[in-house]
């Protein structure tokens, strides 16, 4: 029997099928509703978010320390008076060598900030219960207040409000509306 404007009610683990498929798809279906929910609980984790974000940023690091050492090579002087008297092999092992460093050290230092932020503003975020402006904001406050706290607390001062900014910038942008005009 159905009550009109009343949504229908099935026990769990009996409701329709999407189209198309069966009875004996029923099981399957189950199992990868149940996985989807796991994978949706993880991603929306304070670690997982701080560890996505550290990866990435490694991998950012990485990629513009490589992007920008193309240009390190470019100096034939600088290029004699280093690599004098070694052969041609000698010379590329040194040069991958040295652009392997520079990308670990690039990559380490954005997988650092990228994990800072995302991870204090997952939390804030946990915190406030809002998805607002307020969270990259604060996130970024604290995340270039810590940045700089070696260099005493103007600098922590200066490096919170600046990276604040930034955070403030990057996320209007992504916040956005879409324009009507497609």
């Amino acid at each position: 029997m159905s009550f009109p404007l009343v949504a229908p009610m099935f026990p769990a683990g009996r409701e329709p099928l999407p189209p198309g498929m069966t009875e004996e798809d029923r099981a399957q279906l189950l199992e990868a509703k149940k996985y989807q929910g796991w994978m949706a609980m993880g991603m929306e984790s304070c670690a997982a978010k701080t560890v996505i974000a550290g990866v990435g940023g490694l991998g950012i690091g990485a990629f513009f320390s490589l992007m920008s050492s193309s240009f390190a090579y470019e100096d034939p002087l600088l290029r004699q008076s280093t690599q004098a008297g070694m052969n041609n092999t000698q010379k590329a092992r040194e040069i991958f060598k040295e652009m392997g460093r520079g990308m670990w050290k690039s990559g380490k230092g954005f997988g650092k900030v990228g994990a800072l932020f995302a991870g204090i503003e997952c939390v804030i975020e946990g915190y406030r219960a809002k998805n607002d402006m307020v969270n990259p904001i604060a996130a970024g406050f604290v995340a270039g207040g810590v940045l700089a706290r070696n260099s005493g607390p103007k600098a922590a001062l200066g490096g919170g409000l600046a990276f604040a900014a930034f955070s403030a910038a990057i996320d209007l942008f992504l916040r956005r509306e879409p324009s009507d005009d497609d």
